[in-house]
């Protein structure tokens, strides 16, 4: 029977083993059964990073740190689909998966911990939680554009799916456990902008990964000079840089469109 007194290190690693053994064995059901399965882990994921995280969430924001798990769970379950049917090419999505959850769960306890306290790795968990944010970010994308639903629909679910997503990443910078009315604005604003992107790639002929991956970039943009403001640091070069990786993505892209169909 598992102890209530288990260390965090341990509650991690079984968190991380116990989600990657569900994503393996969700590959053994049918089609028509996966993506409710996809959904139960989310789930599960949800209420696995409530156990191993009990101390330091509370019913105030620190429960944004369970957001980035459970789409990260998600999204890799639904990009699943869309790789080869390959054990070369699958076997590195589950370990690849396994090693997220344990850094998610490194990441999002040093959170809950500064929420709190000075913590001395807290620019660390910033970094490795801004790149897990940007690749959940891709794979939700990724999903979203290869349902090639109607506009609206796209606009919506690309929206929907930002907003949580881009409030977890703002609140990493303040992590305030109190209500912060300028993160639920500065993330609402965020994903309007991606939602209005999405619009615009069905007038552009790009596939779905360059499309899921400029939408990222933007996202990169955005949430960097989020939370460059955030943090009171949003300096002219700030700004320059972002936003010179933005154009240089946007060139690449439209360089790399093929115009005549």
């Amino acid at each position: 029977m598992i102890s209530f007194q288990m260390s965090k290190r341990k509650r991690f690693i079984i968190t991380s083993i116990l989600l990657s053994l569900g994503f393996i064995g969700i590959q053994f059901l049918d089609n028509q059964y996966r993506f409710l399965a996809i959904g139960g882990l989310g789930l599960a994921t949800l209420l696995l990073f409530i156990w191993s995280l009990k101390e330091g969430l509370g019913l105030n924001l620190t429960l944004l740190t369970l957001v980035l798990p459970v789409f990260f769970t998600v999204g890799i379950g639904l990009f699943w689909f869309l790789l080869p049917v390959s054990i070369f090419a699958r076997l590195p999505a589950v370990f690849f998966y396994g090693l997220g959850i344990y850094a998610l769960c490194l990441t999002t306890n040093i959170y809950t911990v500064a929420a709190i306290r000075t913590i001395a790795l807290l620019r660390a968990a910033r970094g490795v939680g801004f790149v897990l944010t940007l690749v959940t970010f891709f794979l939700i994308y990724d999903a979203i554009l290869s349902l090639r639903a109607t506009i609206p629909v796209t606009v919506l679910a690309t929206s929907l799916a930002s907003y949580p997503l881009f409030l977890q990443g703002y609140w990493t910078i303040p992590l305030k456990t109190n209500f912060h009315k300028e993160l639920f604005v500065i993330s609402a604003i965020s994903s309007i902008v991606i939602g209005q992107i999405a619009i615009s790639l069905y007038f552009w002929p790009v596939t779905v990964v360059v499309g899921s991956l400029f939408l990222t970039v933007t996202v990169y943009v955005l949430l960097g000079l989020g939370q460059a403001r955030l943090e009171a640091r949003l300096f002219a070069q700030t700004i320059r840089e972002y936003l010179i990786v933005g154009l240089l993505v946007f060139l690449g892209m439209f360089i790399a469109t093929r115009w005549g169909g």
